[in-house]
C-alpha cells in the first residue's frame, strides 16, 4: 500500500484543530499534526500576499487520499485551499502499517 504525507495551510489553529478532528475521525487521516506560526508569501489575484497561518501534516493512504482531498476542499474557509500530497517513499514498516490499521 501507498502512504502520502499531505501538507495543508490553514488561517488559524481553531480550523486546523477542527479539520485534523474531522478527518482522524472520518478515518480519512491516520494523525495530523499542526505547526504553528508560518510565514507565508503567495500570488493571490494578481497581487502579493503575506499571511500568518499553520500547517497541517497529515498522514493518510493512496486509497483515502481523494476522498481527504475532497473533504478539505468541502470544509476549508479558503477559497482555494492548498492541499499537496507527497508520496513516502520510506518509513519505519511499524508506523506505515498502523497508518492503514487506522484509515481502514
Amino acid at each position: 500500500m501507498n502512504h502520502y504525507l499531505f501538507l495543508v495551510t490553514v488561517p488559524n489553529i481553531e480550523e486546523g484543530q477542527e479539520i485534523a478532528k474531522n478527518l482522524v475521525e472520518s478515518k480519512l487521516a491516520a494523525c495530523v499534526n499542526i505547526i504553528k506560526d508560518i510565514f507565508s508569501v503567495y500570488r493571490w489575484k494578481g497581487d502579493i500576499e503575506e499571511d500568518n497561518e499553520h500547517l497541517l501534516l497529515i498522514k493518510t493512504t493512496e486509497e483515502k487520499s481523494n476522498l481527504l482531498i475532497q473533504k478539505i476542499t468541502q470544509i476549508h474557509s479558503y477559497e482555494n485551499p492548498e492541499c499537496i500530497g507527497l508520496k513516502i517513499e520510506k518509513g519505519s514498516k511499524k508506523y506505515l502499517n498502523w497508518i492503514e490499521d487506522v484509515v481502514e
